[in-house]
């Protein structure tokens, strides 16, 4: 899932700023609200700017050239203006919640009962730009400054209406730094079990959110003693607990291990990365034995990479994020061995398209358990040299250079393009003249 490109933060400020002027001037009020005044008061940049009008849909789809209805019938629609997308809702108080997510009616109504009806207090902030003004009806300021997420109101009903919001709680914290008000924290416990009423895809985008760097640590602890660990990924909280040979691994339990993995993400760690990370050791617990007091978890991998698929589905990521991490999990425990290799062995890894994946996971699991880097370094050096040597990158000869030979398509083709192939790797053959005579050769 590749991150959406991030507009201009000037720009997107500017065409927000405009959208309010536009309003007021028509004689409406307006007003920015939610994220973007949580993080401009955090000296964060906004990724988006959600604004809060007592003007009606039809009355902003009046006044604005380019909107999409994407709520219309819960007040909310896209206005399109210079490139950007903007949120602008219509002032309103919503009820009769009956499946966990949506209200069952709306009806519009002023900013203060507006901000009365959001999910937590850092996000309940209402700002006119204009004017430079700040409303606070729901004490966001003050827990802004706290560092504190709060609900608005009594938690057992803020997250009765979106089940979401116990998730969203955990992953405010973990991203702002922040801690959890302990009346909030304590409801997100016991209403835990909740959050399986709630679309699968919608738990993974809180999940991609959740275990970004540089609080992707954080993020699992705070998902673990939430006790949303186990409803959203019960096959990771079976990690806890789960001993590991103390030779291989003096930090600790698989979860453990995991956690510290988190926790030297890069910077630009992209979603492969981190579910080949959460992934790697998934079935260890599953494969446990212990042979003479001797801890092993034969098969793991193979076991893991079946497991990461299954997990992955479930949670409805696209197909091609599930085969890389697939690949990566499967394949995690061959780099251990890297000095042992052959050339051309080391060189057919360095051509697998998930390899840079696998190469950076490799270097994290070493630093996670013995802190030794030699074979990772070993790897990082020989893929240089790999890569600088172009006559390696392609195959000299194909399939259909071996047909005007003599060769038959089919299964021996292939064959015969693999030993082709597997002995320029090698360095036996290095030119195409030297492959086609030796194809030559061996079809006689």
């Amino acid at each position: 899932m590749n991150p959406k490109i991030q507009p201009s933060p000037d720009s997107l400020k500017a065409g927000a700023h405009g959208l309010v002027k536009r309003l007021a001037g028509a004689g409406f009020q307006a007003y920015w609200v939610g994220g973007c005044v949580r993080d401009d008061r955090l000296g964060q940049a906004p990724t988006d700017y959600d604004i809060a009008t007592d003007a009606t849909p039809d009355e902003i789809e009046q006044l604005f050239r380019k909107t999409i209805p994407v709520g219309k019938q819960y007040g909310v629609i896209m206005v399109l203006e210079a490139g950007h997308e903007y949120q602008v809702a219509t002032f309103r108080a919503e009820g009769d919640y009956t499946d966990g997510r949506r209200p069952g009616s709306v009806r519009f109504t002023d900013a203060r009962e507006d901000a009365l009806r959001r999910d937590f207090t850092i996000n309940g902030l209402f700002y006119d730009p204009l004017a430079d003004e700040m409303h606070d009806w729901v004490g966001g300021r003050a827990d802004l400054e706290a560092r504190c997420i709060r609900t608005i109101g009594a938690p057992a009903k803020r997250f009765g209406e979106d089940r979401l919001r116990l998730l969203r709680a955990v992953r405010f914290a973990a991203q702002l730094g922040f801690e959890i008000a302990p009346a909030t924290f304590a409801a997100v416990q016991q209403h835990a079990a909740a959050i399986r009423e709630v679309s699968a895809e919608r738990i993974r985008d809180e999940l991609l959110k959740l275990f970004r760097p540089p609080h992707a640590a954080r993020g699992l602890d705070l998902l673990h003693e939430s006790r949303l660990l186990r409803e959203v990924l019960p096959e990771l909280a079976a990690t806890i607990g789960c001993e590991q040979p103390q030779e291989y691994h003096p930090e600790g339990d698989v979860f453990t291990h995991i956690r510290f993995m988190l926790g030297q993400l890069p910077a630009d760690a992209g979603t492969t990365l981190v579910w080949s990370v959460l992934m790697h050791d998934i079935a260890k617990p599953a494969t446990q034995s212990r042979d003479e007091g001797r801890i092993r978890f034969l098969g793991h991998e193979k076991v893991g990479a079946v497991m990461t698929l299954e997990i992955m589905n479930r949670l409805r990521f696209p197909k091609a994020n599930s085969a890389v991490v697939k690949t990566c999990v499967r394949h995690h425990m061959q780099l251990k061995d890297a000095q042992q290799m052959r050339p051309a062995t080391l060189r057919k890894l360095f051509l697998r398209p998930t390899f840079p994946v696998e190469l950076t996971l490799h270097r994290l699991d070493s630093l996670a358990s013995s802190g030794k880097l030699d074979n990772a370094e070993f790897l990082e050096s020989k893929l240089a040299e790999f890569q600088d040597q172009p006559e390696l990158q392609k195959p000299l000869v194909d399939g259909g250079d071996l047909i005007a030979l003599g060769q038959a398509p089919g299964a021996e083709l292939g064959r015969l393009l693999s030993d082709i192939r597997n002995r320029q790797l090698a360095g036996e053959l290095t030119t195409r003249e030297q492959a086609l005579a030796w194809a030559r050769e061996v079809l006689g």
